[in-house]
């Protein structure tokens, strides 16, 4: 077994919403189970959950949620410029990322990418 650590890099408006996030399904709607099936991933995710939760000081701080509002608005206009125009109407924003993933070639991949590893 490679025991070799991984970095990730996330900007701290991504680290701050992927926190808020994880919290949200992992504590608040106790629907990780439902999310995650394979509870091998769990540890991970925990491990993720864990390091977000003492890097980020946002998350104790008063104004949480309009921070929390900014770091995602910042975040959907780095990605798709201003998030009035680039999502159509009949579009849902949640299938967006999906549509991009298919431009690169890349949805439904899933990192595997058929050579052996």
């Amino acid at each position: 077994m490679d025991d070799e650590a991984i970095t990730i890099r996330l900007t701290r408006d991504q680290a701050f919403v992927l926190s808020d996030w994880l919290y949200q399904v992992m504590f608040q709607s106790d629907d990780l189970e439902g999310i995650v099936r394979d509870r091998a991933v769990w540890s991970p995710i925990y491990t993720i959950s864990g390091t977000l939760d003492k890097r980020l000081g946002e998350i104790f701080m008063p104004d949480y949620t309009q921070r929390l509002e900014a770091a995602q608005e910042r975040l959907k206009v780095s990605m798709y410029g201003d998030v009035d125009e680039s999502v159509a109407p009949s579009e849902d924003a949640a299938t967006a990322p999906q549509a991009h993933q298919i431009e690169r070639g890349t949805a439904g991949n899933h990192g595997e990418s058929g050579q052996g590893r």
